[in-house]
């Protein structure tokens, strides 16, 4: 009797199950990279996208340093906008174009000198990956990498109150979103995912004041501070001390 054998699994799924502790590259598995890129790129988080390129709409740049690309859109959009882009990222480049350079290597511990070079440095929903005490050294790294300009976003849960209707004729809908109370109490990173968040602006201990005071101890003064919604950050324009 011969046994049935299961399909295959997609080479990303066999990664994430063989290697739980490293984070998936999907350069030798196109489909799930395209599905990866559907889930991730929503129309939740398309205007935060976008914004990262809106913050250098008048600035004197050219070349720029993309940390955290992930699969590629906000890269895809500073070319079309005719920049130089080079990215940064602990795994190798993930996005299919040869004609973007890419940096690989532990933001905690690159030299200022492989970031340098750049007209401004893009560091958005990054940083909240790495442990909280490390976020002033590697401001400190990008100030000493000598840019112009940096651009960093991070996720802010502070009190704030969401709330979108639309309606024509024949369709009404509605979204709606309140966060309260997080100062209160202390982040919970996943303890299963460790690449996952270590925290988040807003819970207690790492308020917005406690954040700008990181940021002004790694050499930066703000310029300018916005915040997104429904993806909820908090992004900032900042230039050298």
């Amino acid at each position: 009797m011969n046994a049935v054998l299961p399909p295959p699994m997609p080479l990303a799924m066999h990664q994430l199950m063989s290697q739980p502790n490293d984070p998936i590259d999907y350069r030798k598995d196109p489909a799930a990279r395209r599905a990866e890129w559907f889930r991730y790129y929503s129309d939740k988080r398309i205007g935060q996208q976008w914004f990262q390129l809106h913050l250098l709409q008048g600035l004197d740049v050219q070349r720029v340093l993309e940390v955290g690309p992930n699969l590629g859109l906000v890269s895809a959009l500073l070319v079309n906008a005719g920049f130089t882009v080079t990215t940064f990222d602990m795994l190798p480049s993930q996005d299919p174009r040869p004609d973007i350079s890419h940096i690989q290597g532990d933001l905690t511990k690159i030299a200022a000198s492989e970031l340098a070079g750049h007209d401004a440095i893009l560091c958005c929903e990054t940083l909240e990956h790495l442990p909280w005490d490390q976020v002033e050294s590697v401001l400190a790294t990008f100030r000493a990498a000598g840019p112009r300009h940096l651009v960093i976003s991070v996720p802010y849960m502070g009190f704030q109150i969401d709330w979108r209707l639309y309606l024509n004729a024949v369709t009404l809908r509605s979204k709606f979103s309140f966060k309260k109370l997080n100062f209160l109490r202390r982040f919970k990173a996943e303890k299963q995912d460790p690449w996952g968040h270590k925290w988040e602006t807003g819970y207690k201990g790492h308020s917005l004041a406690d954040l700008e005071a990181k940021i002004k101890a790694g050499g930066w003064r703000i310029d300018r501070r916005d915040f997104t919604s429904p993806t909820r950050s908090v992004f900032y324009l900042l230039s050298p001390k």
